[in-house]
């Protein structure tokens, strides 16, 4: 993790002290640690690459209130927007995921009230990560990529290795004389980028513009007309809108690379819109993790 302070700070005193005197006790936990599950009146979870670690202190809803605050510096209200989005993210790129009582008016969340869970999940690059697929989906004759989707089930790294293509593609491949390009990034749930503040929190290379918190079809076609992007980059494509999109941004001459949950070909078919993108040959390559 860049700093643990980026995630203890949000923390009571009492809180924080568990988990610096746990950290001691096992240094391990830090680079293995995944998430930091919070629960009203339950114990903390924290979620390890292969294991879940329980924490016999249970949370109360003064606590959670505490730490909602800071996550929002003092200012509940200027987070309202994200809060309806079910998530915080803060320095460092982390996303804290919230539930509790939705107040609902015209069909639309305008507030989340008594937030019973927390879901800190730890923001980890890993880069180079890409190499492989990168080797799969560059045109190396045309200087540019192939239309792509990465496929696989939740929790396999698609965005970690979309973040990473994107940083390469962006910064450019001296190594294979690639010449970086302009990218543009729709991070419709923050994950990507990890903006706070308007700064990215990753590293998505010096070519790279990111537009956060809008659905596909508004993000790709706000990008080209105002960014002319020679490649756009999506995360977890699966709605007809999201296809319609795809299909402006491609007929419109800019290269696209998507993700997708997906762990074979039958799971592609199942979803018609995509396939068709495939067996039209508008997407040229599908990689599974």
């Amino acid at each position: 993790m860049k700093d643990t302070n980026e995630i203890l700070r949000y923390f009571p005193n009492n809180i924080y002290q568990i988990f610096l005197n746990l950290f001691s006790e096992n240094n391990k936990i830090i680079n293995e640690m995944q998430e930091i599950r919070m629960r009203v009146n339950r114990p903390i979870v924290i979620k390890l690459r292969d294991k879940d670690l329980i924490v016999q202190y249970n949370i109360n809803q003064t606590e959670i209130l505490q730490i909602l605050e800071r996550l929002c510096e003092n200012s509940i209200y200027a987070y309202k927007n994200q809060i309806c989005e079910g998530f915080i993210t803060v320095r460092g790129g982390h996303r804290v995921g919230l539930t509790g009582s939705c107040v609902i008016e015209n069909k639309k969340i305008i507030n989340v009230k008594y937030i019973s869970s927390l879901n800190f999940r730890i923001a980890r690059e890993v880069l180079n990560c890409s190499t492989r697929v990168l080797r799969e989906i560059i045109d190396i004759e045309n200087n540019t990529i192939y239309n792509t989707i990465i496929a696989a089930p939740p929790g396999r790294g698609k965005t970690t290795v979309l973040r990473d293509i994107i940083r390469r593609l962006s910064d450019g491949i001296e190594e294979i004389n690639f010449k970086g390009k302009i990218c543009g990034v729709v991070d419709e749930r923050g994950e990507i980028a990890s903006m706070y503040k308007g700064i990215p929190q990753n590293d998505i290379g010096i070519r790279t513009d990111v537009i956060e918190n809008v659905d596909k079809y508004q993000g790709i076609h706000m990008l080209i007309r105002t960014m002319a992007p020679e490649i756009i980059a999506c995360d977890e494509i699966g709605s007809s809108d999201d296809v319609e999109a795809i299909h402006y941004a491609l007929y419109s001459g800019v290269k696209g690379i998507f993700t997708m949950h997906s762990k074979c070909v039958d799971d592609l078919k199942n979803n018609k819109k995509i396939y068709e993108l495939i067996d039209n040959k508008e997407i040229q390559k599908v990689v599974f993790l």
